[in-house]
């Protein structure tokens, strides 16, 4: 009898060949081996016991695009959903909202279901799974797209891409939980978090009457702490039981049961709380974003890319700084998001959004190099105000992205001694160190992962 995760194995290499088609195809860098059987990593394991959870039991798995965090939940005994470990994105593409349609490189916001068929250990990103879009709701509003994964690589045109190590354990617990019986897994996917701060913020965007519709769902897991039950209805989400009346409409109420009584009272103390916001000067922003966003934490980062999607890898960095592989268009992040006022945004195109979002931050921020232009112009991430960020460079067809924020001690000096006005110096030793930067992904440093003491041994097929 065949495991989960060997039927998972023999899909493995039609999906890999599907994803050179669209969305978030992979290239051919990595080798292909048995890292999707790779224990959960000692930290995880070390948590779950801590919990009292079991590596069988069902996950679930939250997103918020604003905050660049993916979080993993875990069922306990009882069935109820506990928050196991937060992981922050490293990289994601496109704006706040929906994906609608294929190459508009959104990542999409919903409520998704995650089969064992849907994992592709054979993934040149690592690892890879699909998420499920276009799911029924999707389609009931004729949206497509395809081949949208959580996969490692930080590169994205409409995924949630982590690096290789976290992709490793959310990977390996999606697993466990597959062979401990679970059908599905629920990815729910959102904008940020349903906080009355940010609802009151973005209460002008055009998607708020979706992300309302998305929160009804949010808010029943928020007050019950279980996997919320989903329908497509009529364009809409609906969230609950099914109806016991084989009648019944998608315009008959649900029953008053516990939860939905919870959530109701919750929707109604947010909206006194964004009223009270709003009422209190909170102004009606739109956030717009050059090509999507990524965890804080890796604006400590130096990142090395060739050209807009292709990537190589930098064989040494400044000592004390970190490095990821590879980064999907880094001078898309660089800008920064900046929330512009909703009522200068009202009925622009993305060309004239970017525009006004450049215009803001500049205006914002006089130091903010000028050649931060939408048309691909290098520009300096956003940084705290008290902080002063180092200029960037461009090395041919090499860009470089230096780090935003406080870097390490070793490399402060070196960014110290730039605004003295030695620029070249300093570019002069950091590009040095970076000699081993190549476009040709086969002679790059493979990503630093961790080999576990011992490979769990694949099931024999029988």
């Amino acid at each position: 009898m065949r495991s989960v995760s060997g039927r998972a194995i023999g899909l493995g290499g039609a999906l890999a060949a599907a994803l050179v088609l669209s969305g978030c195809n992979d290239s051919s860098y990595l080798p292909r081996d048995s890292r999707h059987w790779v224990a959960l990593s000692p930290e995880i394991q070390s948590k779950m016991t801590e919990m009292g959870l079991s590596k069988a039991s069902p996950i679930l798995i939250r997103a918020y695009k604003k905050e660049s965090e993916l979080e993993i939940w875990k069922a306990d005994n009882s069935g109820e959903y506990k928050l196991l470990k937060t992981f922050p994105i490293c990289r994601w593409s496109g704006q706040l909202g929906p994906k609608k349609a294929e190459g508009d490189r959104q990542v999409p916001e919903g409520f998704y279901a995650i089969t064992p068929q849907m994992m592709n250990p054979n993934s040149s990103f690592y690892l890879s799974f699909n998420v499920g879009y276009p799911n029924n709701f999707d389609r009931q509003l004729g949206r497509n797209g395809s081949n949208i994964m959580v996969h490692g690589a930080c590169s994205s045109r409409g995924c949630f891409s982590m690096t290789d190590k976290q992709i490793a354990d959310i990977y390996a617990l999606a697993r466990e939980s597959f062979a401990g019986g679970q059908k599905a897994i629920q990815m729910q996917s959102f904008p940020f978090r349903f906080t009355p701060e940010n609802l009151a913020k973005y209460r002008a965007d055009d998607n708020l009457p979706f992300w309302k519709n998305l929160k009804e769902g949010a808010d029943r897991f928020e007050v019950s702490k279980r996997e919320v039950e989903v329908a497509a209805c009529n364009g809409k989400y609906r969230f609950g039981p099914p109806a016991a009346d084989a009648n019944a409409t998608c315009t008959t109420p649900l029953a008053d049961d516990a939860v939905t009584v919870a959530a109701r009272e919750k929707a109604r103390e947010d909206e006194i709380r964004v009223a009270e916001l709003t009422k209190a000067g909170h102004k009606a922003l739109k956030r717009i974003y050059q090509d999507g966003d990524q965890h804080p934490s890796f604006k400590h980062t130096v990142f090395a890319s060739v050209g807009s999607e292709h990537v190589s890898r930098a064989s040494t960095v400044p000592q004390g700084v970190s490095r990821v592989a590879e980064v999907s268009q880094p001078d898309a992040l660089d800008i920064g998001p900046v929330d512009v006022p909703a009522e200068k945004a009202r009925g622009l195109n993305r060309q004239q959004l970017l525009a006004l979002a450049h215009r803001e931050r500049f205006a914002s921020d006089p130091a903010a190099p000028a050649s931060g232009a939408p048309s691909g112009g290098t520009a300096i991430a956003s940084a705290p105000a008290s902080t002063p960020a180092p200029a960037n460079t461009r090395l041919a067809e090499t860009t470089i992205r230096p780090v935003a924020v406080p870097p390490p001690v070793q490399a402060t000096a070196l960014v110290a001694e730039d605004r003295k006005g030695d620029r070249p110096a300093f570019y002069s030793r950091w590009l040095g160190s970076l000699s081993g930067l190549t476009a040709n992904a086969s002679e790059a440093t493979e990503p630093t992962v961790g080999t576990p003491a011992a490979l769990p041994v694949p099931p024999q097929r029988r």
